[in-house]
């Protein structure tokens, strides 16, 4: 038996649910003649049309960390200690057949952007789970040099995220909107990038998607202008995504810390011209195909996106680059590397 840890299921789909969601999909249903058994909260899991394939065994009293810690727990101590993967969070910390997920080391860096809960939670937790596991998988060499760095253990494989093949061109016609896509957390840097659209004399519109997770501490957007031009849509399903990602001209990704970011990808995926940040994992991703800004720089955010605007020629080959950037990307290749490492770990 090997067990799957899909608590993510009862989260909102983010990137690192939406990363587990998609390599979870591509698993065989047996490893070297051993079953795969997911397991979750009996907490309502939400609906994922592409995973009605596969039986979520649900069980235990508690939700979130605690059901985690006792009753994921006890379910590996009841069926002699599977293998246990864990795609985020914690997971059980003082279990040792694991192969565990670390997406990035935000909670280490930018803690006020958190919930005091949450933040010492994984800055006490992390490094115990880590160290008890038998192998740390992460999503980009940047968090990979990150993790050695900060916990000494080397003990990591690089499995690199993608984005859904429902993310495509559908060749409409392009509107006036910037667009920006992400959780609504403080590093996402939303504040600085609607002073940089203040700055500029346009007609385009600033549209940001997402919605606020329990994770983040408040977030303070200021709300000192007055503008019809500058939306907040909430929470979109994914058919309303991509019809959005294609209606945009320009994708705005000033992030100030990412472990991977799946976001660019989708963006580049449906034809979307891309301004992302220069920091952390961003360059290592997304390569030549994008103009870069400095995040903490309101001027050059605003310099940058009135470039593109301005720039049709330039939005252009940024298209025909970010379809050839998200060929290095795929689903299949980062379960099958998954899949190698479960093989090595089980032999």
């Amino acid at each position: 038996m090997i067990v799957v840890n899909t608590r993510f299921l009862t989260q909102k789909t983010t990137g690192v649910q939406r990363y587990a969601i998609e390599i979870c999909k591509r698993l065989p249903k047996t490893i070297n003649n051993q079953k795969i058994v997911f397991v979750a909260p009996k907490k309502s899991l939400i609906e994922i049309e592409s995973l009605n394939n596969l039986k979520i065994e649900q069980f235990g009293n508690f939700t979130g960390n605690l059901w985690e810690q006792v009753d994921l727990a006890n379910y590996l101590k009841k069926n002699d200690s599977p293998l246990l993967i864990n795609f985020g969070g914690i997971g059980p910390i003082y279990y040792k057949n694991k192969i565990t997920y670390l997406h990035d080391l935000a909670f280490k860096y930018y803690p006020k952007t958190f919930s005091y809960l949450f933040q010492k939670m994984y800055n006490i937790f992390i490094p115990i789970s880590i160290k008890n596991a038998k192998k740390v998988i992460t999503v980009s060499k940047y968090v990979k040099q990150d993790i050695i760095k900060n916990y000494g253990t080397d003990n990591i494989e690089v499995v690199y995220g993608s984005y859904s093949k429902v993310f495509k061109n559908l060749n409409l016609e392009r509107e006036k909107i910037i667009l920006a896509v992400s959780s609504l957390d403080p590093r996402k840097n939303f504040n600085r990038i609607i002073k940089a659209y203040q700055k500029l004399d346009t007609d385009y519109k600033l549209v940001f998607v997402g919605s606020k997770s329990k994770a983040f501490s408040k977030l303070i957007i200021d709300n000192n202008y007055d503008d019809k031009n500058i939306i907040f849509t909430g929470y979109l399903t994914d058919k309303d995504l991509v019809e959005m990602y294609n209606k945009a001209s320009i994708f705005i990704y000033a992030s100030l810390f990412e472990g991977f970011g799946i976001p660019p990808l989708e963006a580049q995926s449906c034809g979307c011209p891309c301004i992302v940040s220069n920091l952390t994992s961003i360059p290592e991703i997304c390569n030549n195909s994008v103009v870069y800004c400095d995040p903490f720089s309101i001027e050059d955010i605003s310099n940058k996106i009135k470039y593109l605007i301005n720039d049709e020629k330039k939005r252009e080959e940024l298209v025909g680059k970010g379809f050839e950037n998200i060929k290095k990307y795929s689903w299949d290749a980062s379960a099958n590397k998954l899949l190698a490492i479960i093989k090595k770990e089980i032999m």
